[in-house]
């Protein structure tokens, strides 16, 4: 009995609408409605849904709930564990693996909105600019999403969380498409083309839950349909535990896994095939409650005072979708930022991968664990920096204590994602007051490559991106490896004169980064970094203060627009979306259809 109890609170509600039937094309033609789903998740990327599979396959199996997936973009900006691909090409491979990894759920329709992904940035409004760049409308991606949940007559949807610290901003964004999308598509007045000229219906899904990947709940069991409150909202988090069997005696874990090593171009697939983790030890998957009824769940709103722009800008977005408390307390706590100077020397260091004496006077800056594994001792990872300058040169050592060599990319081909391997990057914002990294520099060395190709740079999620003898005029890398393997070093020069802007010497901020990989597929283990804070890659406002003493750089440099990459795969050279749409009836890419 209760069992039964849980099952039945966390049965997502009816959806309120003028007509119970789904109002898609299958009713248009007097067949079943094959775009209908019980449930609608919006993501950014393939695989966004992946920590959500569980509880999808569960609810279908469990209560009869169908899920179908929208997801904006295919992932072009994302790395590439299995092959040399990237843009376009790599989209389509993303496809295929998303398709068969919800298909082990029961999942039939995923929706491509063949928006582009370009890099990692924290930061929704660059999303946004890159979603909908002209001669598109402001509101084209919205447009689609609200199409799709009308055609697809949703009685909840499933996003991710809008919130901006340490997330994605793609996954901000869905999240908070997502949140407009579940309004609009009820409105009689929004966008009521699709209405007069489509023959759509206003239709209003009941619940909105976002994923909750940072909640912590109990463990287990207990957790399972457990009701507790989000500690920044005070909205209500529901828990489903994926410890439960499946009727072909699987566990939901175990399920979710199998789905999961599908993703192989995300590295998922060097995941242990078992999901081996204790059934009293293996937790919920959490999802907050935003609106029940069609209508947002209320809170109290705790404005912080001191936003810096990025969460300025979430707030206001939280207010005006009438959902303030949202953005309570968005803003964490920002440690202060290290500081170092950089010493000024006589004579420009020979970049040969090697610190000769006198070349690097200043203080050794120590990288400490960021993210991933942490090092099992100083053998296993350990590195530390040293800069110098010369005239309007930046001059940068790191050394590195290692133990196992990661993977040897190609240096022609596959000089790119540099986090797949053993790489040292290094971030610098020219100026020292960037709310993303659009507009600063960020070059990453690999120190070997294969056939014995030495070093390869390259440039990543920033300016702009490839490879560095195209993106990087002036700049020089080198780097030594010890044989037998024990570590590396790296040496950069970096002309100042390269920056997306001119440099503020009172003002410029740098981080400096290690990514350690000991295996051979691809994937990184441990991350270190000197300032360590959150998003620490791609958060230029945790990022350390370099002092430049007598520096005075010449007049009359330009600033440089950032220059994304945005080539995105089409779902019309999709075999498989072509053949959804012919099936559901509701057009690719979530465009207008024309009325019968």
């Amino acid at each position: 009995m209760l069992t039964a109890l849980t099952l039945l609170a966390l049965v997502p509600a009816v959806a309120a609408c003028d007509k119970d039937e789904p109002s898609g094309r299958g009713e248009a033609t007097g067949r079943a409605d094959e775009a209908h789903t019980d449930v609608l998740f919006i993501g950014a990327h393939p695989d966004d849904e992946f920590q959500s599979l569980a509880t999808f396959g569960r609810w279908k199996e469990k209560d009869g709930l169908t899920t179908g997936v929208v997801t904006i973009t295919r992932g072009e900006g994302g790395g590439n564990a299995a092959g040399p691909e990237e843009g376009a090409a790599l989209g389509m491979i993303r496809e295929r693996e998303e398709r068969e990894a919800v298909g082990v759920l029961g999942i039939r329709n995923v929706f491509y909105l063949d928006k582009p992904d370009f890099w990692y940035t924290l930061s929704a409004p660059l999303t946004a600019r890159s979603w909908n760049r002209a001669p598109q409308r402001p509101t084209d991606t919205l447009e689609r999403l609200v199409r799709l949940i009308r055609a697809t007559t949703p009685k909840t949807v499933v996003t991710m969380d809008p919130r901006p610290f340490h997330q994605h901003g793609a996954h901000q964004q869905a999240g908070r498409l997502a949140t407009e999308a579940f309004t609009l598509a009820g409105d009689p007045d929004a966008f009521p083309g699709q209405l007069t000229g489509e023959k759509y219906r206003p239709w209003k899904p009941s619940r909105l839950l976002t994923q909750n990947w940072g909640f912590e709940g109990p463990l287990g069991q207990r957790c399972d349909g457990k009701r507790a409150d989000d500690e920044h909202t005070g909205l209500p988090v529901l828990g489903v535990w994926p410890g439960g069997r499946s009727s072909g005696g699987k566990t939901w874990a175990q399920l979710e896994r199998d789905a999961a090593r599908k993703y192989v171009t995300q590295g998922f697939g060097s995941l242990p095939e078992k999901s081996d983790t204790p059934a009293d030890k293996l937790p919920c998957e959490w999802f907050t409650v935003l609106a029940e009824d069609g209508k947002p769940l209320p809170g109290t709103e705790r404005a912080q005072s001191g936003l810096r722009p990025q969460y300025a800008e979430f707030r206001d977005w939280a207010r005006r979708v009438r959902m303030p408390w949202l953005a309570n307390d968005a803003q964490p706590a920002y440690p202060d930022r290290p500081s170092t100077t950089v010493p000024e020397v006589a004579k420009a260091p020979v970049v040969n991968g090697r610190a000769d004496p006198g070349e690097y006077p200043g203080p050794a800056l120590e990288l400490t664990h960021w993210e991933g594994t942490r090092c099992a001792s100083g053998k296993d990872c350990a590195a530390d920096a040293r800069l110098a300058r010369k005239g309007d040169d930046l001059f940068v050592l790191v050394h590195v204590t290692d133990d196992k060599k990661g993977a040897a990319l190609d240096g022609r081909t596959d000089c790119k994602r540099h986090w797949r391997t053993d790489s040292v990057e290094v971030d610098l914002d020219p100026r020292g007051r960037s709310d993303d990294t659009s507009t600063t520099f960020k070059a990453a060395v690999l120190p070997f490559t294969a056939k014995d190709g030495g070093a390869c740079a390259e440039r990543d999620g920033d300016n702009r991106q490839g490879p560095a003898a195209s993106t990087a005029p002036g700049m020089t890398v080198a780097s030594t490896v010890t044989e037998p393997y024990e570590g590396y070093t790296v040496e950069m020069r970096i002309p100042l004169a390269g920056l997306p802007a001119p440099v503020d010497p009172g003002r410029l901020t740098a981080n400096v980064l290690l990514y350690d990989s000991d295996t051979q597929d691809r994937t990184g283990q441990s991350r270190l970094a000197w300032s360590t804070f959150g998003s620490a890659q791609a958060d230029p406002y945790v990022w350390g203060t370099l002092e430049l003493p007598g520096h005075v750089p010449p007049s009359g440099r330009p600033t440089r627009p950032a220059d994304l990459p945005l080539e995105a795969a089409k779902s019309e050279d999709s075999a498989a979306s072509r053949a959804q749409s012919r099936r559901t009836g509701v057009p690719l890419a979530g465009g207008p259809r024309r009325p019968e």
